[in-house]
């Protein structure tokens, strides 16, 4: 960014604030503003992991860590080269953020309060003289003959600057972003892409908060399965589990208007075989005691009793007087359950999207608009999103950086 003094980043989130905190520190001439068109900055960042803010995931091998993201995975294995969850974890630590890594990866601050992490950015912002503009909607920006860009801002008079950081954040709205389309770019489709499901027949409604540590979902009919924790809700499933199965398959759960049927090993690795093998030792060694007591299977009590109901098996009888018939719908229901599927809920309040700009419209290595020179973007704006477990805030993290060392370096 030769001769350019002016930046302006638009979306104070965490792309955003870290993309403008890292081009004014690497550049002290750099005039940096950030245009948060809320009355709140970083507030994503605030309600992330139930208000603790998942800052990322401890997987330190780029490849490794690439795979968690079912858009942009082949574009962030490079990205990651050169800024990656072990920078995060140095560059928080370097300004006395510590962090901790929790049993399923996930990276917390010791604090277990995201204020923490937005107090942080906030006092970097500061010193490094970044000013900070809420309740300023940017509405259009024109590239003028000269290259500089003029920033038409709601109810407030327009403002020049001499390169622009785009990082407005992921929208399920296709209007959002034409106002990016009139710039000359192009937009993939966005559509949601972390969501729960929703039941057409609700079977559990009243079991809301029971969860199973170790299963499996897979989307009738595809390839998409996915493993790891299963929550009931009031509408269907949650879980690792079910979110990483939605984000793989986004796209195609948009296609099928969120109207799909799954299907669920509620007792994940044991396949079917395993399953009905225990329940026949089962019917042997508690052959006196009545359907509903069992210490074989990690579930608890209250879902077992429906699933014996679910295949037609009085809780009160006894194992002995189980028939095969039983067992093998039993075992069905543990290990093969058919669930029909209509439609989604966000999950919590952390939006994330699938679409958005093109990455072959992006020059990654220095996150450049390969059409406008000076504009850039960072974070979900991008066609980007990973799955839960702060893949998505990496990604902020990480095409922040890149971007700002291309600004402030030059």
């Amino acid at each position: 960014m030769p001769t350019s003094n002016k930046l302006a980043v638009i979306g104070g989130g965490a792309a955003g604030f870290f993309a403008a905190i890292n081009a004014a520190r690497l550049n002290p001439n750099l005039n940096v503003t950030i245009f948060e068109k809320s009355r709140e900055v970083l507030s994503k960042v605030r309600i992330s992991g139930g208000g603790r803010c998942n800052v990322t995931h401890h997987c330190f091998d780029p490849e490794i860590m690439s795979k968690a993201y079912p858009r942009g995975s082949r574009e962030l294995r490079w990205a990651f080269e050169q800024f990656q969850p072990t920078d995060t974890v140095s560059w928080f630590e370097d300004r006395g953020v510590e962090l901790k890594t929790e049993s399923d990866g996930r990276m917390f601050p010791t604090t277990d309060d995201s204020a923490t992490i937005i107090n942080c950015l906030k006092e970097e912002a500061n010193h490094h003289d970044v000013d900070v503009h809420t309740r300023h909607r940017v509405e259009t920006i024109t590239r003028r003959s000269d290259k500089k860009f003029e920033l038409s801002i709601k109810n407030k008079k327009s403002q020049i600057f001499d390169a622009v950081v785009i990082a407005t954040g992921g929208s399920n709205r296709r209007s959002t972003y034409k106002w990016l389309e009139d710039l000359g770019h192009s937009i993939v489709e966005p559509v949601p892409s972390l969501f729960t499901f929703n039941f057409k027949e609700n079977i559990f409604k009243d079991l809301s908060g029971i969860s199973i540590e170790n299963g499996s979902v897979s989307i009738a009919g595809t390839s998409y399965q996915h493993e790891g924790p299963i929550l009931i809700t009031h509408w269907g499933l949650s879980g690792p589990a079910v979110l990483k199965t939605s984000a793989w398959a986004a796209r195609y759960l948009y296609d099928q208007n969120y109207d799909f049927t799954i299907q669920v090993n509620w007792l994940h690795p044991l396949n079917s075989q395993e399953v009905q093998q225990k329940l026949k030792k089962l019917r042997d060694t508690n052959a006196r005691k009545t359907a509903q007591k069992q210490d074989t299977f990690p579930i608890p009590n209250r879902l077992w009793n429906r699933f014996l109901e679910l295949a037609d098996i009085d809780p009160k009888i006894r194992w002995a007087e189980l028939s095969n018939e039983n067992i093998h719908h039993l075992t069905e229901q543990l290990t093969n359950a058919s669930y029909d599927i209509e439609g989604k809920t966000t999950y919590k309040e952390e939006f994330v999207t699938s679409g958005g700009i093109p990455l072959d419209e992006v020059n990654m290595g220095t996150m450049e608009s390969k059409k406008i020179s000076n504009l850039y973007f960072a974070g979900e704006v991008l066609n980007i999103d990973g799955i839960t477990g702060g893949y998505n805030f990496q990604s902020a993290w990480t095409t922040g950086w890149i971007a700002a060392q291309h600004i402030g370096g030059e």
